[in-house]
């Protein structure tokens, strides 16, 4: 087995989305090809209701799908389908925008005014770009949960790990969404597939992500071990960035570590993005605004 590598490690930024809601932006909106399949993730852990409660007015999307996982507080939905729903603490939305889809996100904070949570946004790949929208809503009750000896705890919303598989299913890129959590002082290792891109986001607590020592072949000498590089601390608010290897391996700190890990198959394909749409060519993105300014973007 081969831990693997620290590429990057990063703290997530603040920013502004929507009609004004403060966030925290761990990557998107740039070279996203180290991320490949996924192109944003969005940290919207926010205890003030005046810095969120404006939310996300109607807006398009086209050619990806957005995953809303909910901490604490509520996020009300609709859409140019006519679909209307509340997803709550514990709960996940995977939406399937396709060929196109116009909606809203309106946030409310709990009783103590907190409104946390998540957005990641998938890539389609091309052959998918234009399917049918759709949406899979889990409730927490419905995300299975696996311990293990060491009291290491994963909620699993996508994939399979340990034994048992998320309640998403049909994804193109296969990915596995973990939400991970590791006790005070216990190490753990945790399997990712050697062929997807894999990262990390903590957002309590800290712990330390150790790099990789692989043993080196030295002809005069026999083969020795090289020199472990340090383990890297990230602590709330950090983004981990994997390189290759079939593992992930975590020491976690005084007040333990909780963290997602999410990983996908890379799609490969060219990339041409604007705001909430992502096509392949800048001649489909040229399209799918033309669509939207002739009011043809929402297709049968």
């Amino acid at each position: 087995m081969t831990v693997r590598p620290i590429k990057r490690l990063i703290k997530s930024k603040p920013t502004l989305e929507g009609a004004g809601v403060h966030l925290r932006r761990a990557f998107g909106f740039g070279d996203t090809s180290d991320f490949d399949p996924f192109l944003l993730l969005d940290d919207f852990r926010n205890d003030i209701p005046e810095e969120y409660l404006a939310g996300f007015p109607w807006h398009p999307h086209r050619g990806i799908e957005t995953i809303t996982y909910v901490l604490a507080g509520t996020v009300e939905h609709g859409d140019s389908l006519g679909n209307r729903g509340i997803i709550a603490a514990g709960d996940v939305q995977w939406m399937t925008a396709g060929r196109g889809i116009i909606h809203q996100e309106m946030p409310k904070g709990d009783a103590a005014g907190r409104m946390h949570g998540f957005q990641l946004w998938a890539n389609l790949p091309a052959a998918l770009k234009m399917t049918a929208p759709r949406y899979q809503e889990i409730t927490a009750q419905e995300i299975p949960e696996v311990i293990d000896d060491s009291g290491v705890r994963a909620r699993i919303i996508c994939g399979a790990f340990w034994g048992k598989r998320g309640p998403v299913e049909g994804i193109a890129a296969d990915p596995v969404y973990l939400d991970v959590a590791v006790p005070p002082g216990v190490k753990a290792t945790l399997p990712v597939e050697t062929t997807r891109h894999a990262f990390a986001y903590v957002f309590a607590g800290a712990g330390k992500f150790c790099d990789a020592s692989e043993p080196l072949a030295v002809p005069t000498e026999g083969v020795r071990w090289a020199e472990t590089t340090p383990p890297r601390e990230a602590d709330n608010r950090s983004l981990v960035l994997f390189d290759q290897g079939d593992e992930v391996s975590v020491q976690a700190g005084d007040e333990g570590v909780r963290f997602l890990l999410v990983s996908g198959r890379p799609l490969k394909e060219p990339v041409a993005w604007y705001g909430p749409i992502v096509m392949n060519t800048r001649a489909e993105l040229r399209q799918a605004f033309e669509d939207l300014e002739r009011g043809a973007f929402l297709r049968e």
